[in-house]
């Protein structure tokens, strides 16, 4: 299999560091959320993750109904992925994610096959599957 695209990102100095892309367009600096009783004064990897994931869901959704009647515009579709952080029984920690999807002008039905096929073509959920649980709910607005 060809790789289609890679990109490289430099992590240093961990939680309470920094990342910034090879192409210099994503550099942040990271920190430990206060709920884990750091700073909470930049983003953490579990944002950068939910942002990646629900961009790339959405995506996923626009690319499979390109070929069917009714197409999923980038307007009509809005994911909010929430990642969850708990420990694991292995003595380290798991994640957790959550996948709401609302897409507006088709019914239900048709949003629900959407968002399953692109359960299975976006390249997230097929990293993360036997993984970590994901949890999607779908909500369509005709």
């Amino acid at each position: 299999m060809s790789t289609l695209y890679s990109t490289t990102v430099n992590a240093v100095g961990g939680r309470s560091g920094t990342v910034k892309s090879d192409d210099g367009l994503l550099e942040l600096p990271l920190a430990l959320p206060q709920k884990l009783g750091g700073k909470g004064d930049a983003t953490n990897p579990e944002q950068l993750f939910a942002a990646g994931y629900a961009a790339c869901f959405g995506n996923a959704v626009i690319h499979v109904t390109r070929n069917k009647d009714q197409k999923v515009k980038d307007d009509d579709i809005t994911v909010v992925a929430t990642v969850g952080m708990s420990p694991n029984d292995a003595g380290g920690f798991g994640l957790t994610v959550a996948l709401d999807v609302t897409i507006v002008g088709v019914s239900q039905a048709v949003a629900e096959d959407a968002v399953a096929e692109a359960h299975l073509a976006c390249p997230y959920s097929n990293a993360v599957k036997g993984n970590i649980d994901v949890k999607i709910t779908v909500e369509a607005q005709p």
